[in-house]
């Protein structure tokens, strides 16, 4: 029996807790920490307790979960204490209670990874006023909820540059973009990386796919699907396509191989990530989300008692939330160009849209 402190839950709440088992698994440090903090945060970093809820398809994706739990790693290490962590089912019909079994376990922060979450992190923080939540990819300003933090990006700045490093590197001035879901956040990916590529070449031809129609997540975790739209569009000419597509970008480099073509990267710095030395090589760059920074900031802020509940902070260009890899060094010969862009979007020269 863990020592750890329980929160006052409702009856509904209990009632929800008491519904099923989870398979939660730990990833536990050898000393045992005793309590969480307080709303605010403050924990002593020997008691820090990271509850940690995943997005679709989990730890392991080499991308966007992988990428908010190195983040948690990396605060875990420097701060001592522990993480507990929870994936979701297919259909995500048990976020609710996992949130919520983080929080009655004492886990304190609890982290919930992607916008699925945003309904379902309100409901939980309700049930635990004194439990510290924050999550990724969703807005916090509107649902009145003064313990939960918004993690945000300016994803369509980071894309800005990868959409300018494609049409500075195409051979055929034709490039595309794999999206995983077709929904206004991974639209911010498109509209960026279009405008990124046309501020290039205004003539260049981008070809846009979506795996799988809005409302359904399974475009997050169809590598094949994935693979298939990818392979359509350098079929058709395309010499560099870009993926938001969360697991399904296996696929997209998996195309790009076949076709001796190249691809672009997402959320990690996916060069790094990836372990097949000929799907590593096809990646000419990845944009990164830093999800991990901002993770591991949130935790920080939290264990010093720094964390502003009920507000978003937006991660972007400027505070180097978002940026390009250069693994590789396949985009080592345009950096003097995509670093003008970077700062004329920073100094507002550029404004990038948010809509395709």
């Amino acid at each position: 029996m863990r020592g750890a402190r329980m929160t006052k839950a409702s009856a509904r709440g209990v009632a929800l807790l008491l519904a099923g088992s989870l398979a939660l698994a730990a990833c536990a440090s050898d000393e045992e920490p005793e309590a969480g903090g307080d709303t605010g945060g403050g924990a002593a970093a020997e008691n820090l307790e990271v509850g940690l809820a995943y997005d679709v398809g989990g730890r392991g994706d080499q991308s966007f979960n992988d990428s908010a739990y190195a983040g948690v790693e990396a605060a875990v290490e420097a701060l001592g204490g522990e993480v507990q962590e929870f994936s979701p089912n297919e259909d995500g019909s048990d976020r609710v209670e996992g949130l919520a079994n983080l929080a009655q376990e004492g886990f304190d922060p609890v982290i919930a990874v992607g916008f699925a979450y945003g309904e379902s992190i309100a409901e939980v923080a309700e049930e635990f006023p004194d439990t510290t939540f924050a999550i990724v990819d969703s807005s916090v300003a509107e649902l009145g909820v003064e313990n939960v933090t918004g993690l945000l990006f300016a994803e369509e700045q980071g894309s800005f540059l990868a959409g300018a490093a494609a049409a500075l590197k195409s051979e055929t001035d034709h490039i595309g973009f794999v999206g995983g879901v077709e929904m206004p956040l991974i639209q911010k990916f498109e509209a960026g990386y279009v405008a990124g590529a046309k501020a290039v070449n205004p003539d260049i031809q981008v070809d846009v796919e979506y795996i799988s129609p809005a409302g359904d997540f399974s475009g997050f975790g169809d590598p094949a699907r994935g693979q298939i739209l990818a392979r359509s569009m350098y079929d058709a000419g395309a010499d560099i396509v870009y993926h938001a597509a969360g697991g399904s970008g296996t696929g997209v480099f998996q195309a790009a191989a076949e076709t001796g073509n190249r691809a672009i990267g997402v959320d990690s710095d996916q060069y790094q990530t990836v372990d097949d030395p000929e799907l590593q090589a096809v990646i000419m760059t990845s944009m990164l989300k830093r999800v991990d920074n901002a993770v591991e900031g949130f935790i920080t802020d939290y264990s010093e008692g720094n964390v502003q509940g009920g507000v978003d902070i937006t991660n972007d260009l400027a505070s180097d939330g978002v940026g390009l890899a250069t693994s590789g060094g396949q985009i080592d010969d345009i950096q003097a160009q995509i670093e003008e862009y970077r700062q004329q979007i920073i100094d507002g020269e550029i404004e990038v849209p948010t809509t395709p």
